[in-house]
């Protein structure tokens, strides 16, 4: 056994923290089964020199007997700003035997305290207005080093976005530096490692400014938001070979001009004009004649943190699948070119093309084509959504990217020019927050493959810096709602384990006085202020599963006071503990989009009342917060009580009677043990009455398929699931979907185009299918007991339908991997258990005595068998 990947706050060595007692975690690699580490030892030192020789001098453990190999909180000397900590551990097996020591890793420590800043707010003299974007400023300036430089960290942060170049190159790959917070509270800085890019002698520091979430177009309401104009602030700290130590930051001395990037917008797309670059511009020894000095700005009194979670990157590259020519009427050009990348997707397009100087070509971005073949633009509301560039007109090909906007599409229109193209013309670049791929489905079933492509797709696309609903119209906020019907689906997809803890920040930023959540996180919108029931029930939902998913304890003390706080503003807010009751002044958004299944937002509320105050029962458990678990557990029997009385019959009949209703009463355990047969049997009807399809809207979809098979009504879950009519999941596949959309009828055959007012077709909320198919389908899920698949349930449920299911999901603990088939009344399955970790296996079949392993009979309880970690084959009779 031997400790690998290893971790600090989820990162590999991560530099600019500001988690004054970090995490630390590995995963354990083992060739032997049933393998569990009994005791660690972690060294943490203050070079890698010392570390190297065996010693911790800020931290030596010595020999702690646990089996615990994730979130290890650090315990050594006090740690200052800038500090880097090497470190390095070595595990004992259960056997006893000791491990080599594991490569070595390190951590550094950001900017720690208030003064440690030095720098001043910076920026240009033009504002724009509520309306009228500006051209981006770009900021230089030039710095003599008089000795060899030893390391050098940039430390960088804006209110808007920032693009930073050190002597004529672009430091890092992190997009939309440096993210989006709710810049009334707080704003992050990112930290980079430049000792590459400068030297001895002259050098020159520039960047370039963004309107980005700060000051940009935001939702429909204008630009502004939060402030009027772009500004940075900057730090560069230089150690010289001697140990001596020089400071360039942003100040008076820097000097600025308008270039090139005439606006760029997130709604409305960049206007790049080429004859306007200056080249040098980045380097030292430019000629800044027209340049004027920088505008100072008081500080605005925020919180500055560091990053915490993922930043956005380039991630992967598209090159169009067919290119045609189109001509609209609407276009006053003889023809314009119509690129389709075969995949709705979200990012950017590189452009390369040759013309005279002074050509202007356009790129709009839609999703999908309208039925005459013309791209559909109507759902994009106000949302230009459209790039342009202006040659500067050479003999070589003018290649362009554009900086500080992204869209939503799956074509490119290119307007106004008459050269030839090919696939190299446009390419289509995806960029989302970097969360590493961790999950993978595949099923007998090829539309629900597709099915599970298009919900990645669809994460990736609007997990861009916080969880968004769409990536394309003028909205792209962070709603709760959407994000906590999904969460579990996206753990599963990808470790989002981090950015969930970014975007559990915003969500407490926005919390007001009272405890109420607002509908979108980060807050921006002061009408915004109170979500409703199950949007602002994220605050709780959404920590919990990261906890289940991740073993994070952090997550729930550090947000515990903002839960309480939330459960008391729904305890204020309710009458005789019926929450969203009529006359309150917001009942929510009900079951958003259902389909002709009008439930009560009385009813829906009071349900996600008792659901929030269950699981925050749960978490004051783990907290060991007894009191507080004594007075939930008494306030959750009070809701249920009147839950029953207001909403249940005395024959169990469920008010109103929609499928939402019914799923919400038996998932949350909500009804009295004898009236649950008879709404599962209203549930059943009325999904048979529709002809085997759904009505649930984003709240009601994410438990209709557990409300079924867990009541044993796998029948009909996959009748539901393999359903290609509209309403379903498969209808948007069979369509040629390639994302998920917003509505179940975007578009169809009979009706055409939903209403342009609100139609997106890459809307994650409906992909919380996702989870159903890794936990319930190919049987992967988490024992209650222990979080973070530190022990977990794998129970494949075939039902009369798939044949096989193949799922492969790196956990923090380590790969698991998990195959099953059913093949000539029989029923295999292929199962790897990471060390350190252990499973119950529960085989579909009436006859245990058939259950075999590696062709041995194995002994088992019913059908349980508890395996630790290794590679298993089993094999048992299965009958459909």
């Amino acid at each position: 056994m031997f400790p690998q990947n290893l971790r600090c706050e989820y990162f590999h060595n991560p530099v600019g923290i500001e988690e004054r007692l970090p995490r630390l975690s590995w995963i354990l690699s083992s060739d032997r089964k049933n393998e569990k580490q009994s005791a660690y030892q972690i060294l943490c030192a203050s070079s890698e020199k010392i570390l190297s020789e065996g010693k911790g001098d800020l931290w030596d453990t010595g020999k702690v007997e646990s089996g615990e190999s994730i979130h290890i909180g650090y315990e050594g000397e006090k740690l200052e700003s800038r500090q880097r900590v090497w470190w390095k551990v070595q595990v004992w097996d259960n056997k006893g035997e000791k491990s080599n020591w594991s490569d070595i890793s390190y951590w550094e420590m950001g900017l720690l305290e208030k003064d440690d800043w030095q720098a001043e707010w910076i920026g240009s003299d033009m504002r724009g207005g509520k309306w009228v974007s500006v051209p981006c400023p770009f900021l230089r300036r030039e710095f003599v080093l008089k000795k060899p430089v030893a390391k050098a960290r940039l430390y960088v942060t804006a209110l808007g976005l920032v693009e930073v170049h050190l002597n004529g190159k672009r430091v890092g790959d992190v997009l939309f530096s440096p993210g989006w917070t709710d810049y009334r509270k707080r704003v992050q800085y990112d930290v980079h490692d430049v000792s590459d890019l400068i030297e001895e002698g002259a050098n020159c520091i520039g960047s370039v400014l963004g309107d980005g979430w700060y000051c940009g177009f935001l939702g429909s309401e204008g630009r502004q938001q939060y402030g009027d104009e772009p500004k940075m602030l900057l730090q560069l700290e230089v150690e010289y070979g001697d140990g001596s130590r020089e400071c360039i930051t942003s100040d008076e001395q820097w000097s600025f001009a308008f270039g090139p990037i005439l606006a760029s917008d997130f709604l409305m797309g960049e206007h790049y004009d080429a004859r306007l670059e200056f080249p040098g511009w980045n380097l030292p020894g430019f000629s800044q004649i027209d340049w004027r000095p920088v505008k100072l700005f008081a500080d605005p009194g925020l919180k500055r943190v560091a990053r915490c979670g993922p930043p956005v990157r380039k991630m992967e590259e598209l090159k169009p699948k067919e290119i045609s020519t189109v001509v609209l009427e609407r276009i006053a050009v003889k023809r314009h070119w119509l690129f389709d990348l075969g995949q709705n997707m979200v990012g950017i397009v590189r452009l390369k093309i040759k013309g005279e100087a002074g050509l202007t070509v356009q790129m709009r971005y839609a999703e999908i084509l309208d039925e005459e073949g013309a791209p559909y633009y109507e759902n994009l509301r106000s949302a230009d959504s459209t790039d342009s560039y202006t040659l500067k007109g050479t003999d070589e090909t003018e290649v362009y990217e554009p900086h500080f906007t992204f869209h939503g599409f799956r074509y490119v229109e290119l307007i106004g020019y008459d050269g030839e193209v090919d696939e190299d013309t446009i390419t289509g670049i995806v960029i989302h927050s970097d969360t590493a791929r961790t999950g993978t489905f595949e099923c007998s079933d090829e539309l629900v493959n597709q099915l599970q492509s298009n919900i990645d797709w669809g994460q990736r696309g609007n997990f861009l810096e916080v969880p968004t609903d769409c990536p394309q119209r003028d909205e792209r906020l962070g709603w709760t709602g959407d994000a906590q019907v999904f969460i579990r689906t996206a753990a599963f997809n990808h470790d989002v384990a981090s950015f969930f803890t970014k975007w559990q920040q915003d969500m407490a930023d926005g919390q007001t006085e009272s405890g109420a959540i607002a509908r979108i996180a980060p807050s921006v919108f002061t009408d915004y202020r109170e979500g409703g029931p199950a949007w602002a029930d994220a605050v709780i939902i959404c920590p919990w599963i990261i906890y289940r998913c991740y073993g994070d304890t952090r997550l729930l003390e550090r947000h515990y006071d903002s839960m309480r706080r939330f459960i008391t503003y729904l305890e204020n807010n309710s009458k005789d503990y019926i929450h969203a009751y009529e006359g309150s002044s917001w009942q929510g958004f009900g079951d958003w989009l259902s389909i002709n299944a009008e439930t009560p937002k009385d009813l829906l509320g009071t349900a996600f009342f008792a659901y929030s105050v269950s699981l925050l029962g749960k978490i004051a458990r783990v907290l060991d917060k007894q009191e507080d678990e004594g007075y939930l557990l008494a306030l959750r029997e009070k809701i249920e009580k009147a839950f029953q009385k207001k909403y249940i019959s005395e024959d169990g009949q469920i008010f109103s009677g929609t499928q939402t209703a019914c799923v919400l009463a038996l998932h949350f355990g909500l009804a009295k043990e004898k009236d649950r047969p008879a709404i599962l049997n209203t549930l059943v009807a009325d999904i048979e009455k529709r002809g085997m399809q759904l009505s649930t809207g984003f709240v009601g979809c994410s438990y209709l398929p557990y409300a079924l098979s867990n009541e044993g009504k796998m029948d009909v879950a996959y009748a539901l699931l393999l359903q290609t009519k509209w309403p379903s999941w498969l209808y948007a596949v069979t369509q040629g979907a390639t994302t998920i959309w917003e509505r179940w009828d975007g578009w169809t055959h009979d009706k055409g185009f939903q209403d342009k007012g609100m139609n997106s077709f890459n809307h994650y909320a409906y992909g919380s299918i996702g989870e159903w198919l890794y936990s319930v389908v190919a049987g992967l899920d988490i024992a209650q007991e222990c979080p973070g698949y530190k022990k977990m349930i794998i129970r494949p449920q075939p039902g009369k339908v798939m044949t096989y299911a193949k799922v492969e999901f790196q956990s923090i603990y380590g790969l698991i991997k998990l195959s099953w088939k059913v093949k000539d009344g029989l029923f295999f399955m292929e199962v790897l258990i990471p060390a350190n970790t252990e499973a119950e296996v529960w085989l579909p079949t009436d006859d245990v005595n058939s259950i075999q392993e590696s062709g041995e009979k194995i002994e088992n309880d019913n059908g349980c068998i508890c395996i630790g970690s290794g590679s298993y084959s089993f094999q048992s009779a299965y009958t459909v």
